[in-house]
């Protein structure tokens, strides 16, 4: 009963702040107020339903939680879940499976759907490339679209004044962003917490400033315009044949990616970004050097970033200063806290999540960023390690034991 009346409470009180945008409209064309009556009441019934779930939910997670602090909780089906995860011949099999979908894709559905997935995978590198530095070091960026706006602008800029082509540059858009990555994370070495995310904002910002205001090197906020798309060996395509080689591109960027970086994370380099995000002055007192491994983290992370910004000019053949925003980074940075910090497997199903789903709920356009927040929200109060976890790999030393048992 207690519920009931808050939840009734919760929902008069939302339609109070609602009622100016859900009920009132301006039809400025005509000078006329339309009363739209009836959403009040949808708002009303859904407001009331959804704060009723809120709070029984958060009723079951307090009861779960003190059930594991008396040693009653049920572990059964969690350590279920955790051990399908860690079934390497499962997970084999869904990566291929995965991969024949991924390469089938362009052939089963038209040149619209293969534009939007191509999106979709540039924001997956990218949340990939921003899973090093948050997720793996533990280092707050909120100018990340800076390095993708270099690898962008090094494309769209070297290939106007000097006609080098897409995959001459692919690796230079790349070594550009690595080395404004280490130039970034030099004057932040000993910066942490809210003075490290106003640093990395002001640096977001600086690039988009230039590039707007510095009209004789980047063209200004017109933009450049008419950017090579990438060639295959002089061979002339229609836009159907062009997108699906982009999107190709795109698949063996990702897989490069993934490969690269979970290769990364197991490494020595890897172990040594864990423990600078689990405990700083441990890590430094353990003897690991604090500079080269944010620097590493910095510039790895940014590599991605240009690799991918350049695949984005070759894309649209048009970039201007509004395409890196800090929204961009925003998104990108949801992606990788929404898909779980540090799991390679959940960045990627956060990026097609936070990327493919406004695009298919486009009749809700008017409310997807309440949506979206609504969705952020709850998955930080009832899962705030995100949608898959990062698993640790463990490392098990049996000689003692098979020693003492031949004994």
């Amino acid at each position: 009963m207690k519920n009931i009346k808050q939840s009734l409470a919760v929902s008069l009180w939302f339609i109070f702040l609602t009622f100016p945008l859900m009920v009132v409209k301006v039809n400025t064309s005509d000078q006329l107020v339309q009363w739209r009556w009836m959403n009040i009441l949808w708002i009303g019934l859904a407001t009331f339903v959804l704060s009723f779930v809120w709070r029984y939910a958060l009723a079951r997670k307090e009861a779960r939680q003190m059930a594991a602090q008396s040693g009653q909780d049920e572990q059964d089906k969690p350590s279920r879940i955790q051990a399908l995860l860690e079934d390497q011949s499962l997970r084999y099999k869904a990566m291929i499976a995965l991969l024949i979908f991924a390469l089938a894709f362009p052939w089963v559905f038209d040149t619209y759907q293969s534009t939007i997935m191509i999106s979709a995978l540039i924001y997956v590198v990218l949340g990939l490339g921003l899973n090093i530095t948050v997720g793996l070091a533990g280092l707050l960026d909120l100018g990340y679209v800076a390095f993708f706006a270099v690898g962008a602008y090094s494309y769209a800029l070297l290939n106007h004044h000097f006609g080098l082509g897409f995959w001459t540059i692919l690796p230079v858009g790349g070594i550009l962003s690595c080395l404004f990555g280490v130039i970034l994370g030099f004057p932040i070495l000993r910066l942490r917490g809210d003075y490290l995310a106003i640093v990395t904002l002001g640096f977001g910002m600086i690039i988009k400033v230039v590039l707007e205001n510095w009209s004789d090197f980047s063209f200004g906020p017109s933009g450049i315009a008419n950017i090579d798309k990438p060639g295959l060996f002089g061979l002339k395509m229609d836009i159907a044949a062009s997108t699906t080689y982009i999107y190709y591109i795109m698949i063996g960027l990702v897989v490069l990616t993934i490969i690269v970086t979970a290769r990364l994370k197991n490494s020595r380099i890897g172990r040594a970004w864990i423990a600078l995000r689990e405990d700083e002055i441990a890590c430094v007192a353990m003897g690991i050097d604090m500079a080269r491994t944010k620097l590493s983290a910095y510039a790895l992370g940014a590599f991605w970033a240009g690799m991918v910004g350049v695949m984005f000019a070759a894309k649209t053949t048009f970039i201007n200063p509004a395409s890196f925003t800090f929204m961009e980074s925003a998104i990108i940075l949801s992606i990788v806290v929404l898909g779980g910090m540090g799991s390679i497997l959940g960045v990627i199903l956060g990026a097609m999540i936070l990327i493919l789903l406004p695009e298919y709920l486009r009749a809700f356009s008017e409310y997807r960023m309440i949506i979206f927040g609504a969705a952020m929200v709850v998955m930080m109060i009832f899962r705030p390690q995100g949608i898959i976890s990062n698993v640790r790999q463990k490392y098990e030393f049996k000689g003692l034991k098979e020693k003492s048992e031949n004994v």
